[in-house]
């Protein structure tokens, strides 16, 4: 471990008029990034998390030093503050359309300018927890030929979520990722709430199924909090990488 090579993670600027903002992103670079290879790219939604509490950096790191992966970017897009989150990820959000535009018609193509990617949907993968993992689903369903790749921890689940899975009609083409931590049963949410998260998901699972998708469940023990979605992460990226 002490001489794991360690990637790079760079502040990149974006503009989204989708968004109407100007973004700043986080974006790993593994250690022997190099143009004349090509990438899978992780587009992360609680970008900062990911990187601070998620470690998903230094995991990366570890994962490609032993030839568990394959090469890959991580793009984090950090949410400013929590009514912000909710705008964007949230179904019932205010941004939430425009924020699904910005992954899809905007992000997604730059991306595809700026780096040697796959430009394929199963060359980019979208990866969030909770209402960032609901997001995450909901513009893989809208998108799948762009994001063709999807890690749920610990999703927020509503009608809507299941609305969409329900009438989504090519399944074959996304891959789904999806965990829920056994103590999930009573969340606070952002708008006060305390919810169940366990009993949404076993039923998103049982639908996931019977829908045919491409897909790997479990059930951790512990609850809704970085602590066990950190720890799941490596798995998450073997499973999709």
């Amino acid at each position: 471990m002490v001489n794991q090579p360690k990637g790079t993670i760079k502040d990149w600027k974006f503009t989204s008029k989708a968004l109407d903002e100007e973004l700043d992103l986080l974006i790993y670079f593994p250690s022997n990034y190099s143009p004349l290879n090509k990438y899978t790219v992780v587009i992360a939604q609680d970008g900062r998390d990911y990187f601070q509490m998620g470690r998903i950096g230094r995991i990366a790191d570890e994962l490609l030093h032993n030839g568990d992966i394959e090469n890959l970017i991580i793009v984090g897009i950090p949410y400013r503050d929590v009514q912000d989150r909710r705008k964007k990820y949230h179904p019932d959000g205010e941004l939430h359309a425009a924020y699904i535009r910005f992954l899809a018609h905007e992000l997604a193509p730059y991306l595809d300018e700026e780096f040697p990617t796959y430009q394929i949907g199963s060359g980019r993968v979208l990866i969030g927890d909770s209402l960032g993992a609901t997001i995450s689903l909901l513009t893989a369903l809208k998108y799948p030929h762009t994001f063709g790749k999807c890690i749920l921890q610990s999703p927020f689940v509503n009608d809507d979520v299941m609305n969409a899975v329900r009438e989504f009609k090519e399944p074959q083409l996304v891959e789904l990722y999806h965990v829920i931590g056994k103590g999930e049963t009573e969340v606070p949410t952002t708008d006060g709430h305390i919810t169940n998260f366990i009993e949404p998901n076993r039923e998103l699972n049982t639908l996931i199924k019977n829908k045919g998708f491409t897909f790997f469940y479990d059930e951790f023990d512990g609850k809704h909090t970085w602590k066990y979605w950190q720890v799941d992460l490596k798995r998450a990226l073997m499973e999709m990488l």
